[in-house]
């Protein structure tokens, strides 16, 4: 009999085994694992620390890795933040994997213990892989057998009894984060013009600035700005722009503008690029995304743009984990 003889779902009397429910399983994460929610187990120091660490609350999806077991996935619950202890250090420094893992011995080819009452378990741990290389990211790197999800790593210096979060580093993933892009193409039919007056940032084309609805999800954006056509003219010129999300000062990286063209009116291709985290206050609300354009008192040549011109807010709001229930 080459099938599983009783697919999901068939009625009457018909018994579905436990490998067609994980199965169900992993087809709806995707065949993806990784936490569901973007704060959900978070590794954290304690308030006063100590020989040990909290993992928060959330879910998991996590891939079964038995022999035998492709296409099956477990689902996990911590419904009650938990603290698990780490053992100290001695002379020599080390580094311990924090890691949600299924134990079940019911599943083909696996080895772990049976839970004193198979019917409440448990069958999914909180567990510390102790001495793994300083560079381990991923289960699969040290213990590729289990069924198992990396958290966070804990890089512990020598003689060290108390955890602090610097010595915590987070490796978790999600299952399936969310993704939303926008791409907002502007024009404008008068030339609006920059000149280098008292090396100040100045809102920047007014063209550029644009309302932005925030996923409420969204814990990340990154921003590609296109200026094409932007005009450099009467001399040489020197300045910065800079993206802005919302009215208070918070911005990307700024990208600068270099130019040894001669005075002659010329025209460049700009780009601004950005990945900046959101924070909390602005999930779920719009927000104007604009520019911000600062020019160097050396240099006395102006910027334009026109109706030759175009500017291109390509917009991507991101879901990934976040830590400490934001950023």
């Amino acid at each position: 009999m080459p099938w599983d003889s009783v697919p999901w779902f068939v009625e009457g009397a018909a018994e579905h085994s436990s490998e067609i429910t994980r199965l169900l399983a992993y087809a709806a994460f995707g065949g993806s694992e990784g936490i569901v929610g973007s704060a959900d187990l978070q590794v954290r120091a304690l308030t006063s620390p100590a020989a040990a660490v909290q993992v928060t609350t959330g879910a998991c999806a996590i891939t079964n890795k038995a022999p035998g077991s492709a296409y099956q996935s477990y689902a996990g619950r911590l419904p009650v933040a938990e603290q698990v202890a780490v053992a100290a250090t001695g002379v020599s420094a080390r580094s311990d994997l924090i890691v949600a893992r299924i134990e079940n011995p019911f599943s083909q080819g696996e080895s772990w213990p049976l839970p004193s009452d198979p019917k409440v378990g448990p069958y999914i741990f909180t567990r510390v892989i102790s001495g793994v290389p300083k560079t381990t990211v991923d289960v699969k790197q040290v213990r590729p057998g289990d069924s198992a999800i990396a958290l966070a790593r804990i890089d512990l210096p020598p003689n060290t009894a108390s955890i602090t979060a610097a010595m915590i580093t987070d490796l978790r993933e999600m299952v399936q984060p969310r993704r939303e892009r926008r791409v907002y193409p502007l024009f404008t039919p008068t030339a609006e013009f920059l000149f280098p007056e008292d090396g100040v940032w100045r809102d920047w084309p007014n063209v550029a600035r644009v309302n932005v609805r925030i996923p409420k999800w969204a814990t990340r954006v990154q921003i590609v700005t296109t200026i094409g056509g932007l005009g450099l003219f009467n001399a040489l010129v020197r300045a910065e722009v800079q993206h802005f999300l919302g009215d208070s000062v918070w911005g990307g990286h700024p990208t600068t503008i270099d130019d040894d063209q001669g005075g002659g009116l010329r025209r460049l291709t700009q780009v601004v690029a950005s990945t900046v985290d959101v924070p909390p206050s602005m999930r779920g609300t719009t927000q104007p995304l604009f520019l911000k354009t600062w020019m160097s008192t050396d240099h006395t040549g102006d910027l334009r743009v026109d109706d030759r011109s175009a500017i291109v807010h390509d917009v991507e709001f991101q879901e990934a984990p976040e830590l400490d229930g934001g950023v």
